[in-house]
């Protein structure tokens, strides 16, 4: 079987996909990944070949702002569906699919295997006339399906392709999930997914740095990270929605070191590289760039966390509760149902006094604690990847 996978998001979207990639070059198949530079490096030292020929997808989005292809009103909300349905399937992904066809041809694929949030693979399936799939994704099944439906099928025109009717073709053969139906984070009109369980960790040798081993352990270990924010640039006015521009991202990581130095715990804080006051972190909190995150939750009492849909998996995964400071797109989607399972709760605003009362919140009532652990249960008694190939080859015979 030879699987084209196509990717448009960023390195975590890719990262998403690494271990079903990695399952299916296990059972013997043959993979193509398509995707632009930075996603393309999640790749490097597997076996696959990896074509890095997109743009990557903040260029497209803010040319599209640029260039008034983009409808989005200047005041829409960061967590508005308007905006994400035109950062996954607007004007621009017709550049990825002229990009990822010719490959595609040459490729022959039996199976399109996408990033959740990439339609424009779903198209050249369409084109070709193969199965198409999702990989997990927060956005791609936060999306509102009748949006995605009437701005795929512009697409489709745009690209000579036929339109389609039902508002479900954005799943034609289902989805894949690492998540059990019970505990969903999929809106109620998404396709139902075939699920399994996620590996523990997707990086290989991954490993604690030394100085964690030495950290305290008399006391809890809180652990907060900035998430991938707005990665890879910095919009100049006028590139994206005022909404988004203005939101105060840069002081998240500054909240967090705030809001943990205010409480009795060992404190990680990774930045994810935006610069931060060295001032600001108490004697208990300790402050890096990045931090080996799934290995970290293992061994974590709590997570603070903008609600980033693998961060969230990778945390029930470990049983740990969460503080969801949500950012934008599908996170305060993910905050709202964290919140109904009785997983974690939302931090108010990104300020430091109420990233420590959220924490507190949770330290305080074991109740927390008991129910990640019922769903971690739920998680590690899905099947394991190999039976995610072994679904997707079903749905080639």
């Amino acid at each position: 079987m030879r699987v084209l996978c196509t990717i448009t998001g960023t390195p975590s979207h890719a990262r998403a996909l690494l271990p079903l990639a990695r399952g299916l070059v296990a059972a013997g198949h043959e993979l193509l990944v398509v995707a632009p530079p930075k996603p393309a490096a999640v790749f490097d030292g597997e076996p696959v070949r990896v074509e890095p020929v997109l743009s990557e997808l903040a260029d497209l989005v803010m040319r599209a702002l640029a260039d008034g292809t983009s409808t989005v009103p200047a005041d829409v909300d960061r967590h508005h569906q308007a905006l994400w349905v035109m950062t996954g399937c607007g004007p621009h992904i017709a550049a990825n699919h002229e990009a990822i066809l010719p490959l595609a041809r040459d490729f022959d694929p039996d199976l399109v295997l996408r990033d959740g949030t990439d339609f424009a693979g779903a198209l050249v399936a369409e084109a070709l006339g193969v199965p198409s799939v999702p990989a997990p994704s927060g956005t791609g099944q936060f999306l509102d399906p009748a949006l995605v439906h009437a701005e795929l099928n512009g697409r489709r025109a745009e690209l000579g392709l036929a339109p389609l009717d039902d508002p479900l073709a954005m799943y034609p053969h289902g989805r894949l999930d690492c998540v059990p139906a019970e505990l969903s984070f999929a809106r109620s009109d998404a396709a139902p997914a075939f699920a399994y369980q996620q590996p523990a960790a997707v990086t290989r040798a991954e490993r604690l740095p030394d100085w964690v081993a030495d950290l305290p352990a008399d006391r809890p270990l809180v652990i907060a990270s900035a998430g991938t924010m707005l990665p890879g640039f910095t919009p100049e006015p006028g590139q994206l929605p005022d909404s988004v521009t203005e939101h105060p991202f840069a002081v998240v990581p500054e909240s967090f070191i705030a809001g943990l130095s205010e409480l009795d715990c060992v404190g990680v804080v990774a930045t994810g590289g935006i610069p931060v006051d060295p001032d600001l972190a108490g004697e208990n909190v300790h402050v890096v760039d990045h931090i080996p995150q799934p290995s970290l939750l293992q061994c974590a009492q709590l997570f603070v966390t903008h609600g980033g849909y693998n961060s969230i998996r990778e945390s029930m995964r470990a049983a740990v509760p969460m503080a969801v400071l949500p950012l934008f797109g599908d996170q305060e989607h993910n905050s709202d149902r964290l919140i109904e399972l009785g997983l974690g709760v939302r931090v108010a605003d990104p300020e430091g006094h109420h990233v420590a009362e959220a924490c507190r919140t949770l330290l305080d009532d074991p109740g927390y604690e008991a129910r990640l652990r019922g769903a971690q249960r739920r998680m590690l008694a899905l099947p394991p990847v190999e039976s995610a190939v072994a679904h997707l080859e079903g749905l080639v015979r």
